[in-house]
């Protein structure tokens, strides 16, 4: 809903009709909270867990191209944040007003090139690190401040501030080098990441190259250590790439699914018994199904 007190920003000219409908989660919320127990006794705490599993959900439904399931699991999400909203009213923390002007400001500000005049879009990483810097001078400047009169290690800037802890490993690993290219700590071509995925490949060669299979969560920590670092330097070459690890990823899960299952229905039409036919026959048919998902242009 609009603020009657200021004037319009450029934005609100795309508002349609059912936008005012998302208000009514937040009247939903406040209504169950009155009339249900459990509702009542929910606290952001006790929520946290719902709100991360819908969102996963979220993710999921898209990945699936599942329009009615992202409809619904939108649906369920929205309540999870509309739930947030309501609590923090109750606690007189801040409302849904509050929450639309801060997301307004900070996109006005991180789109010169849309809402001001200038010519290209900012660097994305500067801008949000001179954002971070703000926040942390005004937070300092609060009275009452954890920081405040800490000296000089509690101004320190932590360029991971504000990286959920609770993200999955391959955007985490992301976001952190997005923070550090932020201030010039990067690459600024693949050939950089790439020579650095071969270092790490070597060097899990070099510590684990002889030994015979294992199951998962067998490794030692010298192998554990380099698996990691070869991870986190395929994540760099990614970004670099200009692709989203886990997006990446998960296509590349896609594909092997897609491509297993139609090795086991080629083996079936042969009548190949695929669980005991050994490595070589199931690599010969894996090529004869890649063959044919790529000429026919199926996934992967």
């Amino acid at each position: 809903m609009s603020d009657p007190d200021r004037a319009p920003t450029p934005h609100e000219t795309r508002l349609q009709p059912g936008d005012s409908s998302l208000g009514r989660a937040l009247a939903l919320v406040r209504f169950l909270r009155e009339r249900c127990p459990w509702d009542a006794r929910q606290t952001p705490r006790t929520l946290r867990p719902y709100l991360l599993e819908e969102a996963h959900e979220v993710a999921e439904a898209i990945e699936r191209s599942d329009e009615a399931g992202l409809e619904a699991e939108l649906g369920d999400l929205l309540l999870n944040l509309a739930f947030q909203i309501v609590l923090a009213e109750e606690r007189g923390a801040f409302d849904a007003r509050a929450v639309v002007s801060a997301l307004e400001g900070k996109m006005e500000s991180r789109h010169p090139h849309v809402y001001g005049d200038a010519d290209e879009p900012p660097d994305w990483e500067a801008t949000k690190a001179a954002e971070r810097a703000a926040k942390r001078r005004a937070d300092d400047a609060r009275p009452g401040s954890a920081t405040a009169g800490e000296g000089e290690a509690a101004h320190r800037e932590d360029p991971f501030r504000g990286v959920a802890a609770g993200i999955e490993p391959l955007s985490r690993a992301a976001r952190v080098q997005e923070r550090m290219a932020g201030v010039g700590f990067d690459w600024d071509r693949l050939a950089g990441p790439l020579a650095k995925v071969v270092e790490e490949c070597e060097e899990l060669a070099q510590v684990a190259g002889s030994q015979s299979k294992r199951r998962i969560g067998e490794a030692d920590a010298a192998i554990e250590e380099e698996v990691g670092d070869l991870l986190f330097a395929a994540v760099n070459a990614a970004r670099i790439a200009g692709a989203h690890p886990a997006n990446a990823l998960s296509g590349a899960i896609r594909k092997f699914e897609f491509r297993c299952r139609d090795m086991i229905a080629l083996a079936e039409k042969r009548s190949i018994d695929w669980r005991s036919a050994g490595l070589e026959t199931l690599d010969r048919l894996w090529d004869e199904v890649k063959e044919t998902t790529v000429s026919r242009g199926d996934p992967g």
